[in-house]
């Protein structure tokens, strides 16, 4: 019997077992209604359970409504937005995928124009379409960059009601069908910029050294474990680096993944970069296919842990290789699965493991083998 290929072994995160190794990032559309999934997001997440990934993660969902990036971002602060995200949830389940959803808060960010509109704070036209500000927050009052709102430093009490915001949300998650959660500790949205010494410039308890700095990622993660049934996982993203020498370390991601594992996280999803701007544009390192697979290896190796390595990851042989050399354990697909939703199948047959569309949705699957059967001018990649 040949083996599969790394990229399509099944893998066990608690007691869920995936179909191979292919996620699908959280990727922001920009499109929910005060909150709400709609069937943009049904037929966007849609596409690529059918396109044979093994795990397809919602984007970034606000646990408050001050939390969202933009006014177009998807929320779980009410019980009326769980139907839209059931909708999907059901629909990676009843085509193999597993759902997957990443829990979050803005932060200093929040408040955000469209990146068609500028990616940058509302101004006067974004407020003549009816996009309105609302107060930003932060560990301190300390803008993203010249020209970004004040953000007003969060007071204990308003830390108290963020975690619990935190839970009811992934409570809300569980009731819509979701299989793993995520905390989105990244790109310079809230928990990133508690993390970081760029802006977190607290005397009290949640600010000072690293401790007291990685504290409020350490209690929401506590809290969502304690309501996160134990047989589903529990996923955090990490921006690994700052990029800048006084900002967020490598060093500091391995020290703070081997306290995640500890409160009970399974996976660390290595991403970087965005604590003074956009994520996409962060200055880590220069942007080129895997540049962010190294951050993945280290926290796996020295944490001892679970990774997702994710960023400019395009090609099946690319992903079959860094699996292959326990670089991660997860890949996650971003843009090039909107450039190609059935990339996962693509991969198999690139990789020589299905060949004859035998993993496809049979509804396309059998039109496809016949049509390679019947044509001398098809020829599978």
């Amino acid at each position: 019997m040949t083996t599969a290929p790394h990229l399509f072994q099944p893998i066990a995160l608690r007691g869920i077992h995936t179909r191979n190794r292919v996620v699908i990032s959280p990727m922001y559309q920009y499109l929910a209604h005060d909150g709400h999934l709609d069937d943009w997001h049904l037929v966007h997440l849609g596409r690529f359970a059918t396109g044979g990934a093994g795990i397809v993660f919602t984007e970034a969902t606000a646990v408050q409504k001050s939390g969202r990036i933009t006014h177009g971002c998807p929320g779980l602060w009410a019980d009326s937005q769980i139907v839209g995200h059931a909708k999907a949830a059901q629909f990676a389940l009843q085509n193999g995928a597993v759902p997957a959803i990443q829990l979050a808060h803005a932060g200093r960010k929040s408040g955000m124009q469209r990146p068609w509109f500028g990616n940058g704070p509302l101004n006067e036209d974004d407020f003549e379409r009816g996009d309105m500000p609302w107060p930003a927050v932060g560990p301190s009052a300390v803008p993203v960059a010249e020209g970004w709102p004040l953000p007003e430093a969060l007071s204990h009490a308003q830390i108290a009601t963020l975690i619990g915001d935190f839970v009811s949300a992934a409570q809300r998650a569980l009731a819509a069908g979701y299989k793993i959660a995520e905390i989105h500790g990244a790109h310079g949205y809230l928990l990133h910029s508690f993390l970081s010494p760029m802006s977190n410039k607290r005397t009290d308890d949640y600010g000072g050294n690293l401790a007291g700095r990685m504290r409020l990622v350490l209690e929401i993660t506590q809290a969502v474990r304690d309501v996160w049934p134990q047989e589903l996982p529990l996923f955090f993203r990490t921006s690994a680096v700052d990029g800048v020498t006084e900002g967020w370390s490598l060093d500091d991601t391995v020290t703070l993944a081997r306290a995640l594992k500890q409160f009970g996280i399974d996976v660390m999803d290595c991403s970087s970069s965005g604590i003074g701007g956009s994520a996409t544009a962060g200055n880590a390192q220069k942007r080129q296919p895997g540049f962010q697979v190294p951050y993945a290896e280290r926290v796996r190796t020295e944490a001892q842990m679970t990774t997702m390595a994710v960023g400019l990851i395009t090609h099946p042989q690319q992903a079959e290789d860094i699996l292959a050399q326990g670089r991660a354990d997860l890949i996650a697909i971003g843009r090039e699965a909107l450039v190609n939703p059935m990339w996962a199948h693509h991969a198999a047959a690139a990789l020589g493991h299905d060949t004859i569309f035998e993993r496809w949705p049979e509804q396309s699957g059998w039109w496809l083998a016949s049509r390679q059967k019947t044509s001398d001018f098809y020829q599978p990649e």
